[in-house]
């Protein structure tokens, strides 16, 4: 039986912690949702963070992958954007 939704926890760091005020999102998506399609989506809600899109490395259950990677229902996300300081 097909999925109508999947769940994915989506880990916020950095820039994304601070604008959203929390550590994490709990989101339902259809499936076939890309990375980048969830970013789209973080950002669509702060245009703030527009400026950090194209710098952000991403991670799902703890390994680096590209932007196009379908999610899969359970999946951690996690935006890394760049850190500064030192």
């Amino acid at each position: 039986m097909e999925q109508s939704s999947i769940t994915v926890t989506i880990k916020l760091f950095a820039i994304y912690q601070e604008v959203y005020g929390i550590p994490e999102l709990i989101r339902q998506f259809p499936p076939e949702t890309t990375v980048n399609d969830v970013l789209t989506l973080i950002i669509q809600g702060y245009p703030q963070l527009e400026k950090w899109q194209s710098m952000t490395r991403f991670s799902v259950n703890y390994q680096f992958v590209e932007a196009d990677t379908k999610l899969q229902d359970g999946d951690e996300l996690v935006f890394i954007p760049p850190v500064s300081g030192g």
